[in-house]
């Protein structure tokens, strides 16, 4: 185990790295093919799950106010509400449910349609054309992936701070909603903004680079793609909570 832990690692560091010197080395080549392509992929990982991101976002509302609100009933949950909201759901939940989102939904098609791809030979004959398929298949995953996901993010973060406060007042929570957004305020600072969005640039990375490689990097049979999908799947989970764990370490510190 500790060995095929260090394969992974060692295979995922270097497509990262195959993929950045791609990136910086063509950013300026075929724009008219790549920009489609990364424009598709915002749409993939952001537009598209709007509805369910709403959904999740009144979830996400119902779930922290209504805790905090049974909990802190006898010492005065209108003090705390805006601190909670924002400690509970900008720092940690909201960006890693998007990131979970974003992985079950294009994650996983991105490891089925490159996995494909690799089977049937479509890689090789761009190769044939001349056509890089690390600039063509992952660098516009990688930017519209970390595109949608910081998009999607703020979104559901948005949704969830409003339903919030919808749910405290249908429990009869004695908080105006100037108050309310007079502590969210107060609890938000500069350091929220810039570690959210490099949250979810580093989320949006990390899974287009997983699921790329599992789908791309190996060569497979049409029947190997499930399983690299699931292979895929959990990597990028530990990758994320990894993330996370790292973030959280940033909140202490500063």
């Amino acid at each position: 185990m500790l060995v095929r832990f260090i394969l992974a690692v060692h295979g995922l560091g270097a497509f990262a790295l195959i993929t950045l010197g791609v990136m910086v080395s063509q950013a300026g080549t075929a724009r008219q093919i790549i920009r489609p392509l990364t424009l598709l992929q915002v749409v993939r990982s952001g537009l598209r799950l709007l509805p369910l991101a709403t959904f999740l976002s009144l979830a996400l509302g119902l779930i922290v106010i209504g805790q905090t609100v049974s909990v802190l009933d006898r010492v005065g949950p209108t003090q705390l509400l805006g601190t909670i909201m924002v400690t509970a759901v900008v720092r940690e939940l909201g960006p890693l449910l998007t990131a979970l989102l974003v992985l079950l939904r294009s994650g996983t098609a991105n490891v089925v349609e490159l996995g494909t791809a690799r089977a049937l030979g479509e890689v090789e004959a761009l190769e044939v054309l001349g056509i890089d398929p690390i600039h063509y298949f992952v660098v516009p995953r990688v930017i519209g992936m970390a595109v949608g996901i910081f998009s999607l993010t703020v979104y559901l973060i948005l949704g969830a701070l409003l339903s919030g406060y919808l749910w405290a007042f249908l429990q009869d929570v004695p908080l105006t909603p100037g108050d309310y957004f007079r502590q969210l305020a107060q609890a938000l600072t500069w350091l929220d903004f810039a570690l959210l969005a490099a949250k979810t640039f580093a989320f949006g990375s990390v899974l287009a680079i997983v699921t790329c490689y599992h789908g791309l990097a190996q060569p497979l049979w049409i029947g190997e793609v499930s399983r690299a999908t699931v292979r895929a799947v959990g990597q990028s989970i530990v990758g994320c909570f990894l993330i996370e764990a790292l973030f959280i370490i940033i909140y202490l510190v500063s």
